[in-house]
């Protein structure tokens, strides 16, 4: 006996996405950023403006290689991810790309979407000629940091420090991670 398995995969996003990922932005920033961002932050947060900016970015994204990959289950986005030139100052043009977001939704993870998620961003990038993928994120978030080391990245013992109010109220640390991905073309 055959159980049916579930409907998933990961794709490039179309413009008609944009809902589908600011809804899910809006439920994980509230549930992973809570204790970092202020509150009002976290209550202004609105999956209908922050749609219109993802629209914007799919329709005229600033560099060719700036792509953005949503997670489905059946036809519902579950989770996305950017991936894009690494825009550190110590990275290498050429060979540095980033995965900029790795978002699941809340209520669907731990079934395989972040997982997809992140072998279609180093398949991007590896398509785009990065030899190297980075990543950003907060100290913290070990949930995150086990997804990524489990697939083979590492601390590159950069560090920074983040002040999202501008006055040192609410500084977050993050850390970068990074991986080989082949050779740059």
């Amino acid at each position: 006996m055959t159980l049916p398995s579930a409907d998933v995969s990961v794709r490039v996003a179309w413009a008609e996405d944009a809902d589908g990922i600011g809804a899910v932005q809006v439920c994980a920033w509230r549930e992973e950023h809570a204790a970092t961002l202020p509150a009002e932050v976290i209550d202004a947060l609105d999956a209908t403006e922050l749609a219109e900016g993802w629209r914007s970015a799919m329709v005229k994204p600033g560099d060719a290689r700036n792509r953005v990959l949503v997670a489905l289950e059946r036809n519902r986005i579950r989770g996305y991810a950017v991936t894009t030139p690494s825009p550190d100052g110590d990275a290498d043009p050429v060979a540095d790309g980033e995965i900029a977001e790795l978002v699941v939704d809340p209520d669907h993870q731990r079934q395989g979407h972040g997982s997809r998620l992140l072998q279609a961003c180093v398949d991007t990038l590896s398509a785009d000629g990065f030899s190297r993928a980075t990543c950003w994120l907060t100290a913290a978030d070990d949930p995150r940091r086990t997804l990524l080391t489990s697939a083979g990245w590492g601390p590159d013992g950069a560090h920074r420090e983040l002040d999202l109010r501008g006055d040192g109220a609410v500084v977050v640390t993050q850390v970068r991670l990074h991986t080989d991905i082949g050779s740059a073309k």
